[in-house]
């Protein structure tokens, strides 16, 4: 049976490095959300520590649509990791029930996986080199803000959590494949 594992934290809690871990150890394909939000943000000029207008937001959902369309004619077999960073709220939660959906539909396994961290981390984890690479947040201030405005969507009563300031990726990789074999 195919898988598709759901990475959910919030900006520096690990969500892609985890996925590289977890892709090495299953073979599923890496989806993640920098994938379809960097074209918009490269494009715009982004640099990680200036606000965004929330139109490239809105482009960048055309582009992760266009991604999930890909993912609905993938051959079944495949299994594939997305991550993205959830507000509290309704469209949080209508993301999680999209995937869920796209997952049956595919005969797919839906493994909802909710990386936390302490803020403090969080906003130490900013400073790191490859979040300038890869256009990530990067000012601990703007992290402070988006957390206040709107958090992180609480897990769903299915999801594994996962404390990454506690747990090295491969570790973390390893706990997903043991809670898929006995979990899903």
């Amino acid at each position: 049976m195919s898988h598709l594992y759901y990475l959910v934290g919030p900006p520096g809690a690990g969500k892609r490095t985890v996925g590289l871990a977890l892709a090495r150890r299953t073979g599923a394909a890496l989806l993640d959300n920098h994938l379809f939000n960097d074209p918009i943000f490269r494009a715009y000029g982004a640099d990680g520590v200036s606000p965004l207008p929330d139109e490239l937001f809105d482009l960048a959902e055309t582009v992760r649509q266009a991604g999930l369309a890909a993912l609905r004619l993938a051959p079944r077999h495949l299994s594939h990791i997305l991550t993205n960073h959830l507000s509290g709220g309704e469209r949080g939660q209508e993301v999680v029930a999209e995937l869920r959906t796209l997952a049956a539909e595919r005969g797919a396994a839906f493994v909802p996986v909710w990386l936390e961290c302490p803020q403090p981390e969080l906003e130490a984890r900013m400073g790191r080199p490859e979040r300038t690479e890869r256009l990530k947040l990067r000012d601990p201030g703007l992290l402070r803000a988006l957390l206040e405005r709107g958090g992180t969507l609480p897990p769903p009563p299915d999801a594994l959590v996962l404390n990454t300031a506690e747990l090295a990726p491969d570790e973390a990789a390893q706990r997903i494949v043991a809670f898929t074999r006995v979990g899903v």
